[in-house]
């Protein structure tokens, strides 16, 4: 499957183990990437309330550029804030053909069209709807057994659930439970898997920003979870990078690792901690690759390593 690959802004800045270890797993899945160079940030909805027009014409950009992609059977992005806000920009541009044109207008120096109706995934909707289940569980060498994780969506992949697309016939707001089961992993349910980390506030109250990923890092540590997954790298940052300003913020010693999507897609398909970036990691995923107590289950010797 060839993809048009948007990696956003925080994969190649904040956080490059999630792009690096994206392309050492696209392979394996039989993912061909075809990186989007030239794009420029979503926005993240941040641009939209100073210029719905300039948000608009970014994305319409990229989506353009993403259209230019030679047999690519759709796009696809690392970033669930990315995803937000490229499907509500998409939204727009897709429901009136003036607006879009005038959209298009700004693009026309470039040489670039926006023609409505590219399909835009993220990777966890990749797996699940592209790829499938059952094809994702014979790709397996290394199933996560008895490694208890807990999924941690955020905000952006899972409302507004009409313009996401999630219902009966894609419960989208499933996915990452249903992924990390298919993976041989034990799903841990905890109160904050679908509730906004804080980092949207952590720049005007940073104080209600920690307390927000301390309680949710709380409570998936007080349900026993090993570590958390989320597809979004802002969710990262915040519940990874600040979590040591966030235990005392919420008065509790917090230790747990926060993984990206690929990381733990990684894993199971066989690659080593090394290879996937968990070294980069600010809270050690320590229950995650310490193999030596059988967190992850069927691990040869010598595949284990920061």
């Amino acid at each position: 499957m060839k993809v048009a690959y948007w990696p956003g802004c925080v994969s190649r800045g904040f956080t490059p183990e999630l792009h690096g270890s994206m392309e050492k797993v696209a392979p394996l899945l039989d993912i061909e990437l075809v990186p989007l160079d030239r794009a420029c940030c979503t926005g993240a909805g941040v641009i939209a309330e100073h210029s719905q027009e300039l948000a608009d014409s970014l994305n319409a950009r990229t989506f353009a550029l993403a259209q230019q992609v030679a047999g690519a059977d759709l796009m696809m992005n690392i970033c669930s804030t990315c995803q937000g806000a490229q499907g509500e920009c998409q939204e727009r541009l897709d429901a009136s053909a003036e607006y879009r044109a005038h959209i298009n207008e700004n693009l026309a120096p470039e040489g670039l069209e926006y023609q409505a109706g590219i399909a835009n995934k993220n990777f966890l909707w990749v797996l699940v709807e592209e790829i499938g289940l059952d094809n994702l569980k014979s790709m397996v060498k290394r199933p996560l057994t008895d490694l208890r994780v807990g999924p941690f969506y955020g905000c952006y992949i899972v409302r507004p659930t009409d313009r996401l697309g999630i219902n009966a016939e894609n419960p989208r707001d499933t996915y990452l439970e249903q992924v990390i089961e298919t993976l041989g992993g034990t799903t841990v349910e905890y109160a904050g898997s679908q509730k906004c980390c804080g980092f949207p506030v952590i720049t005007m109250n940073k104080q209600a920003s920690l307390k927000q990923a301390g309680t949710h890092l709380a409570d998936a540590q007080d349900a026993d979870a090993d570590c958390l997954v989320t597809p979004c790298p802002l969710c990262h940052l915040n519940l990874d990078l600040q979590q040591p300003l966030a235990g005392p913020v919420v008065g509790r010693s917090l230790q747990m690792p926060v993984l990206h999507l690929p990381q733990l897609v990684g894993l199971a398909l066989g690659l080593s901690p090394k290879e996937l970036g968990l070294n980069k990691h600010v809270v050690k995923p320590t229950a995650v690759v310490d193999w030596s107590t059988s967190v992850v289950g069927a691990v040869g010797a010598g595949a284990g390593g920061w």
